[in-house]
């Protein structure tokens, strides 16, 4: 890792350059792990990213700073330096977790379970022991993120958790038919939430008809979209650079989010506070509200230690 020169341009959609280039004052590191670790090497594997993303932020203290609070993310944006988030333990400076990727986990159903004629196992959206998992969510201030989620545990949690969640790289169901994207009516549950859906720019889940020819007006308009169901307060950004391998045309790399901005401005009907919404007000309010409530929460509830049923294990051979 030491070698690998991110002040150079990288064969990625991300490097310093262009970190700085589109002015990015703030970013969630993705800790992913591929399926088949799950209930073998996960720990290992997320143990591993850890370290490594500590490494990064080490070699290069000038351009990053890990940070775990709003006021932290405030106070590193006012230094000039990237102010980085991790995605999984709060004691490891990881400030959300998504609750599935492309598998399902034995206690949540991820989004392939409501394509047609999917075969796949199901928990028919949260367990029980999923239900508890987002109240010690709740109880940590570790906001819940239900991109790759099938709907009915997007429901599940929507009715248990005290906490706005947030769809850390979703983009719009209308425009896109794709089991990852946000239907409609749960816009309105996200908008009664307080939650936040973070615009993907992966161009699979932007143009679902021809994915290759997707454009930054298509991105435009899942925000416009968003925005015009849940609200202003509820859309941001969450493109999932180096998460896809496609991208629409005018936004091929970090570099171009104030051409996206700019876009926006042109139509007419963004003002300056919209923007500062869009591109981090409104996940800084979601994040900062989540704090206060755990807080609250804290003062009269105690750590959940439930262990998960060994009956939900053995569903899934593990």
């Amino acid at each position: 890792m030491t070698q690998y020169k991110l002040l150079d341009y990288t064969p990625s959609h991300t490097d310093i350059i262009r970190l700085r280039q589109g002015k990015v004052g703030a970013q969630f590191w993705s800790i992913y792990s591929n399926c088949q670790h799950q209930g073998k090497d996960a720990t290992l594997s997320f143990m591993e990213q850890i370290d490594l993303m500590n490494r990064i932020i080490d070699k290069y203290p000038d351009v990053f700073q890990l940070v775990t609070t709003t006021e932290e993310i405030r106070q590193v944006f006012h230094a000039k330096r990237i102010a980085s988030l991790f995605d999984f333990s709060i004691k490891m400076g990881v400030r959300y977790m998504t609750l599935t990727h492309n598998c399902n986990i034995p206690w949540a159903d991820q989004h392939q379970v409501d394509q047609i004629d999917s075969i796949l196992i199901k928990n028919n959206g949260l367990t029980d022991f999923g239900k508890i998992v987002i109240k010690e969510m709740n109880r940590l201030g570790m906001i819940v993120d239900l991109s790759h989620v099938s709907k009915q545990t997007i429901i599940d949690v929507l009715n248990v958790t005290q906490s706005p969640i947030i769809f850390s790289h979703s983009s719009a169901y209308s425009w896109c038919n794709d089991t990852r994207n946000v239907q409609d009516d749960i816009l309105e549950l996200v908008k009664n939430n307080q939650g936040i859906v973070m615009i993907t720019f992966a161009s699979y889940f932007v143009s679902c008809d021809a994915p290759e020819r997707a454009t930054m007006a298509d991105v435009a308009r899942h925000i416009n979209h968003v925005r015009n169901i849940a609200g202003i307060d509820c859309v941001g950004l969450g493109a999932d650079y180096d998460g896809t391998s496609l991208i629409p045309v005018g936004l091929e790399d970090v570099s171009k989010y104030p051409d996206l901005i700019e876009y926006l401005l042109e139509q007419g009907n963004w003002t300056s506070d919209d923007i500062i919404k869009l591109i981090g007000g409104n996940i800084l309010r979601v994040l900062e509200k989540n704090e206060q409530i755990a807080r609250e929460i804290q003062k009269t509830t105690k750590p959940q230690e439930n262990l998960i049923p060994l009956n939900d294990i053995e569903k899934y051979n593990m």
